[in-house]
């Protein structure tokens, strides 16, 4: 597997604000789709969680890979690494979040912490194993690099 590629500080700083930004919007979508299943379906926990979850993480790949990453790595690849995160995510997360609701924690503060430990790991395990080595190799990263070598001769 090739190296990761070495990103300036700045191209660090940005990609990992990229991240944050766009999860907060998947957090949105993960948050409304929670509270509809939770207020209005009177859904227990772990498939108001389940469901939510699902929707964000399809949402945070497709942004993420073309932004973020600006990655044109093998999009089944890419997703089946993402969907392994998710195997031991996903099952953590529902029981923590299952149990600590049953010992009468707050839905929506049990859901805040697990989402933003979703964030750290999640964009830890894109930048060092979805996206090892395959960083900036989009239409988009090409374009902004051949910019720039023209105005950098």
């Amino acid at each position: 597997m090739p190296d990761a590629p070495k990103l300036t500080k700045k191209q660090n700083f940005w990609q990992a604000a990229k991240f944050v930004l766009f999860s907060i919007s998947a957090g949105v979508i993960q948050t409304v789709t929670f509270t509809l299943m939770n207020e209005l379906g009177h859904l227990p926990y772990w498939p108001s969680y389940l469901t939510a979850l699902v929707l964000s993480v399809l949402y945070n790949f497709t942004v993420n890979r073309r932004f973020t990453f600006q990655s044109a790595a093998n999009v089944p690849l890419a997703m089946l690494k993402v969907a392994l995160y998710y195997c031991v995510f996903t099952p953590l997360s529902t029981w923590w979040g299952q149990a600590l609701t049953n010992l009468g924690w707050n839905e929506y503060l049990v859901l805040l912490g697990t989402m933003i430990i979703n964030l750290l790991t999640e964009f830890l395990f894109c930048r060092f194993v979805v996206y090892r080595g395959q960083i900036n190799t989009n239409d988009i990263a090409r374009k902004k690099a051949a910019g720039e070598s023209q105005n950098n001769p």
